[in-house]
């Protein structure tokens, strides 16, 4: 089992990384930047592996602020960013998924650790 570490930088919120207008859904200018941030980490980690195989996910949020958040509203824009970083074939081939809240950090941040279940 290959197991690999990133840290990213805390994402926009649900509620500013979606907008909504002229009945469709698309990924805001704040959105699109996160996703471009972690791309360039991605690469500057040499972690494009595009990973297919069955994955156990750990994240660990540190949040900036003491503000109230529900932890299941932190997973989608890191996610995602994973997948069109090239890191992860696609988030479907995550099996086991967990979220832990860390201490409050200036800035916030996203540990994840990603562990494949079985070769592709």
């Amino acid at each position: 089992m290959n197991e690999y570490r990133i840290v990213l930088p805390y994402p926009p919120t649900v509620n500013t990384y979606w907008r909504h207008a002229r009945g469709r859904h698309y990924i805001s200018k704040q959105g699109r930047q996160y996703r471009t941030e972690v791309i360039a980490l991605i690469a500057r980690k040499g972690l494009t592996l595009c990973l297919k195989s069955k994955l156990r996910v750990k994240v660990r949020v540190h949040v900036p602020d003491r503000r109230k958040r529900d932890l299941d509203n932190l997973l989608k824009a890191p996610l995602d960013a994973l997948v069109h970083a090239g890191m992860i074939a696609d988030d479907s081939v995550i099996d086991d998924l967990h979220i832990i809240r860390g201490e409050q950090v200036q800035g916030g941040r996203r540990e994840i650790i990603i562990t494949e279940q079985e070769a592709a």
